[in-house]
Order: C-alpha cells, then structure tokens, then sequence
C-alpha cells in the first residue's frame, strides 16, 4: 500500500530490520495465488491446536517441513498424514534476497528450508511467543500481504514490555535475526477496513515466514 508520506525503513533492534513496500503488487497477487494453492493441497490449511486444547485463531499450512506445536516433521501428523508440499527454489530466493537486503552481503547464503504461511481473518490474533522450535539461530524472514496489522516486537526475556507496536502493511517486510533472533513477537491486531485492493486479497491477512530449520 503507497503512503502518501514514505515510510522510513528502520531498525526495530540489533538484527531486527523492517522494510515498507519491499514487495512489488504483482509479486504480492503471485504470492497470493500460489498460497491459495498450497492452502488446498496436499496438507489443507488449518488452525493448529496446541498442547492443553485451544485452537489457534491463525490459520496456518507449511512447505518443506510441517510446523505443529511445537515441533518440525516431514509429514502433517497432526492433520492428514500427507507429506508437505516442497519449497520451490524461488521462494528460497526470495527469503535470500530479503535477508540481502536486510544485511547486506552477510545475507548470500541464508538458504530457508521451510515457510509457515499463516492467514488472519479481523479476528485472528497470535500472542506474544518466541520461534525456538528451529535448531539454528538462522534470521527469520516475514513478509505481510493483504490487511494491515499491529505487530508487536519485544525483547529477548519474557513477553511484557520493553516491546515496540509497528503497523505491518502489505508488501513489508520484516527480518530479525542476530540478537534478536528469539525475540518474543506477537500480533495483537489486525486492522479492519485496510486491506490493499492491489495485493489479491479481498480482506484478511497472509503472513510467510521463512526460516531454516536446522534439521536434516
């Protein structure tokens, strides 16, 4: 979505790098396209359950390795039995090309292994939690499309504040890795009514994040 007036990019934290606009509206419909794909086949998008019983209000599907709480497996145990969909070489690229321009050359060899694609309707929210489940330390890469949401990014030790509220819009993108790597992080909101008419999306949100699992 254009500002009238740009939004700069800054660092949120050490490692922590959001970048408005960096994805073009016709990579965000292909993004879009390919998620509805995915979201059908051959592992259905679903609300993971957690232990203890609740449901998440996040959609979620995955490429590569299957993410159920709080774990990584070739198959969607939890779902269907089906193994994952593969993730294609340009979607790596496009994590690489993401930590590029989030690091500089530092970036060239960050090679993702799995995306969880989350989708938020206005009710969807995701509490403040770390992403631990991966056996490397590797930068997350995440990129919004659809409707606006607050994304909150705190610090390294616990869920309450210091944190910082920034309004993720379509096309952002949003690296964090090095100190703030297990940063808790969370989305307390998305924003009605602001969904960018040219991302593909008629309302809610899609969230990718790309990461390296550290696993074999």
């Amino acid at each position: 979505m254009n500002a009238l007036i740009p939004r700069p990019r800054m660092e949120v934290a050490p490692g922590a790098v959001h970048v408005p606009d960096w994805l073009s509206s016709d990579l965000q419909r292909t993004l879009v396209s390919e998620c509805r794909r995915w979201a059908s086949a051959p592992v259905p998008m679903r609300s993971a359950v957690v232990p203890g019983g609740h449901k998440m209000s996040v959609q979620t599907v995955c490429l590569g390795w299957h993410w159920q709480p709080y774990k990584y497996t070739r198959t969607a145990d939890d779902v269907n039995g089906a193994p994952v969909a593969l993730l294609p070489d340009w979607l790596i690229e496009l994590g690489r090309d993401a930590v590029v321009e989030a690091y500089g050359d530092s970036g060239k060899l960050y090679t993702p292994d799995t995306a969880l694609i989350n989708f938020y309707d206005e009710n969807a929210r995701m509490g403040m939690h770390q992403d631990k489940d991966e056996r490397t330390d590797e930068p997350v890469v995440s990129l919004s499309i659809g409707q606006s949401c607050i994304f909150r990014f705190g610090n390294t030790s616990n869920r309450n504040k210091p944190y910082m509220d920034l309004e993720m819009q379509s096309g952002d993108l949003f690296v964090f890795g090095g100190p703030s790597r297990f940063a808790y992080h969370g989305v307390p909101k998305v924003i009605a009514g602001s969904v960018d008419p040219e991302s593909g999306l008629s309302s809610g949100r899609l969230n990718i994040t790309l990461r390296c699992t550290g696993m074999s």
